[in-house]
């Protein structure tokens, strides 16, 4: 059992959590965003916490949020968009890329966004899923790598694994909304993927071009507290 050791005022989320409730990829939330009020704070903060994002939430109302990595800022990423539409309970996050929309359906916390958002990804498919399961580490290579392989092609379920490779110390990226939004745009249809140790993202592209992006998000560590106990190794 691992355990979470962040400043107070940070939530940690799991995003895109597997059907038992484990595995999801970690998520640190500040919901204060002007306890960090530059760049250069925010970026120190991400590379302190050491998970792929860390969102900064700067007007909970309109849903203003801002994205970093351990490395560097992003204008748009798929889990910290779930995780914040599930932890504000919005409809609208308000990004430099464009509004993206939420909803909540049950157990799962859906965006829609546009697949010209999303960072660029090199996808490399196998004949198999165990062959991405077998994968002992990134391939290799330079550049962001989302590897995947049908597990039913009929049913739309896919089994996939990303790897950064940008050196920020993020060797496996557990679970890639953007990825599945971009590979969902990709192969016109919508997807089942199970990524990393279990985590599980659905895809639903739609006529306008747009597609959604959903899953399940618990709470690993509460604002209030400094630890909280967590199936969910941090990357890096």
């Amino acid at each position: 059992m691992n355990h979470y050791d962040v400043p107070r005022g940070i939530d940690v989320l799991r995003v895109f959590c597997g059907p038992d409730g484990r595995h999801g990829n970690a998520l640190g939330v500040v919901r204060d965003g002007r306890s960090h009020p530059d760049e250069a704070s925010r970026q120190q903060l991400a590379r302190q916490l050491g998970f792929s994002e860390t969102v900064f939430v700067d007007d909970p109302e309109r849903g203003l949020v801002d994205i970093h990595t351990p490395g560097l800022r992003l204008p748009f990423a798929g889990h910290p968009l779930v995780g914040a539409a599930w932890l504000l309970d919005l409809e609208v996050l308000e990004l430099p890329v464009g509004d993206v929309f939420a909803r909540q359906d049950g157990e799962f916390t859906w965006i829609t966004a546009r697949p010209e958002w999303a960072p660029p990804r090199m996808f490399q498919q196998y004949a198999t899923a165990d062959e991405v399961e077998a994968l002992p580490g990134p391939p290799p290579g330079e550049g962001w790598l989302y590897a995947w392989a049908w597990e039913d092609d009929a049913a739309g379920r896919i089994r996939a694994r990303a790897f950064p490779r940008r050196g920020d110390g993020i060797v496996e990226d557990e679970a890639t909304g953007a990825a599945a939004l971009l590979l969902s745009a990709h192969l016109g249809r919508a997807l089942n993927i199970t990524q990393g140790r279990g985590s599980q993202i659905l895809t639903a592209p739609a006529p306008d071009g747009t597609v959604e992006v959903g899953g399940r998000v618990l709470m690993a560590a509460r604002a209030e507290t400094r630890t909280a106990a967590s199936d969910m190794t941090v990357a890096g």
